[in-house]
């Protein structure tokens, strides 16, 4: 079986978004785990439109011809990792939208969360891992979380992330559990796809 997939998704599209920093870090310590291979997917590249069908992509295909490109790239993945600001105690909109552009290409597969900005990004993490439950996605008990004072020292330029160790340990922890639930998920995707096609044979 190839190794599992895994997507860092850049969760905010501003012009003046922090996200880069903390994706290129993720991405880098990502990128020397043996198990995985990595693809930064960011939401600047899927222009999609707010939510406009007539029902969630589980019940009627998606009339958007951009929704559809977004969910085959979904699609290819075996998990994923989210960067996630936190605006008002909530993650962006335009993450939450990307999320509701999909909904079976979730399913059966890890999320992991690298937050940042008030308390860690804490509030919009959680919110997430409510949204990721009802997408039947496995969240992670690891996360990031770059506090207000860490943020700020990296905003200003007084410190870089891979400098800050306790964050260092928060990410490897983090990617050590999308990866392991990635594999142990794909192997049961592909075991149910085996038992299906058995069935209708």
């Amino acid at each position: 079986m190839s190794k599992p997939k895994i997507a860092i998704v850049v969760g905010s599209t501003r012009a003046a978004r922090f996200a880069d920093v903390p994706t290129q870090w993720i991405a880098k310590i990502a990128k020397t785990h043996a198990d995985i291979d990595i693809e930064v997917v960011d939401l600047r590249d899927w222009p999609l439109p707010f939510f406009d069908e007539v029902a969630s992509s589980a019940w009627a295909p998606s009339q958007n011809e951009v929704a559809q490109r977004w969910q085959k790239k979904v699609a290819e993945f075996d998990g994923f990792i989210f960067t996630a600001a936190e605006y008002n105690h909530a993650p962006t909109a335009v993450l939450k939208n990307a999320i509701d552009y999909a909904a079976n290409e979730w399913n059966k597969k890890p999320a992991g969360f690298v937050g940042y900005g008030s308390v860690g990004g804490a509030r919009a993490v959680e919110q997430l891992r409510l949204i990721a439950v009802e997408l039947q996605m496995a969240p992670v008990k690891s996360a990031v979380h770059i506090a207000w004072g860490d943020f700020l020292a990296v905003r200003q330029g007084d410190k870089k992330l891979e400098d800050i160790e306790h964050l260092n340990q928060a990410a490897a922890a983090l990617i050590n559990d999308v990866a392991w639930w990635a594999k142990v998920l794909k192997a049961a995707r592909a075991a149910d796809a085996i038992a299906s096609e058995a069935r209708a044979a």
